[in-house]
């Protein structure tokens, strides 16, 4: 299995003095004291761009100046380099966040020793997540691993959420989640499940649809990816990270 690093590029950054980058902490945290639940989850850091400061806060990343009077939120691209370093940013978050996941949780197709293992948020009544599955023997003919992840897009009160639920606690897993990316009902069941744990993660890294197919470097292709194309999708994103 073949993992991504995370640098894809150099990117020459203007470092602060350790007292410089202090006060402008200090600044940025004083501004948000009251705006930001738990400060605890505001990590701030540098940028190309002298005088603006990265800003994470929880799964989402914006920029402030130095002195705490501005901020900003979109994307920041390195037009040299063809980097997004927001994105950059944000895989990074992802990464920390997909590393904590037991493997045991996923609902997995493909051999322990494809050469690239992908992650996917699914649900069972979504069309494009069950033409996906369709082609899971293309998937792993192409040497891609799929870990399933559950995200019922209607939310836990659902009836895809009752379906991932019997999905996760059946005997065979697979052969559950066939059944239901078949369009049938598996076989009522329940237990102790990740279900919701998965959904919930799912909107913290920022899943709007199903399927999205993240790498374990935290890397998000949003949507449907034909076999042959997401193959060569992982491919170019390898020879980016070397």
């Amino acid at each position: 299995m073949k993992l991504f690093s995370l640098s894809r590029g150099a990117v020459a950054v203007l470092t602060l003095t350790a007292a410089g980058l202090a006060l402008a902490s200090d600044a940025i945290e004083e501004r948000l004291e009251g705006l930001v639940p738990d400060m605890k989850q505001v990590v701030i850091g540098e940028t190309p761009i002298e005088g603006l400061m990265q800003v994470q806060i929880g799964s989402d990343v914006v920029y402030m100046s130095e002195n705490g009077r501005y901020l900003l939120q979109g994307r920041m691209v390195d037009m040299d380099t063809q980097i997004d370093l927001t994105d950059q940013a944000k895989s990074s978050l992802r990464a920390d966040a997909l590393a904590d996941l037991d493997e045991l949780d996923f609902v997995t197709f493909g051999p322990e020793d494809a050469e690239y293992e992908v992650l996917v948020f699914t649900d069972p009544d979504c069309g494009y997540c069950r033409r996906l599955h369709e082609q899971i023997s293309e998937y792993e003919n192409a040497g891609i691993r799929i870990n399933y992840l559950a995200f019922p897009r209607a939310g836990i009160d659902s009836s895809s959420y009752d379906k991932l639920v019997s999905v996760w606690c059946a005997e065979d897993r697979n052969a559950a989640m066939n059944v239901a990316k078949a369009g049938g009902t598996p076989t009522p069941a329940s237990c102790e499940n990740p279900v919701e744990s998965q959904y919930l993660l799912g909107q913290t890294l920022g899943v709007t649809g199903t399927p999205s197919i993240l790498t374990p470097d935290g890397g998000l292709i949003p949507g449907y990816v034909p076999p042959d194309q997401l193959i060569s999708r992982l491919d170019a994103l390898e020879t980016s990270a070397e």
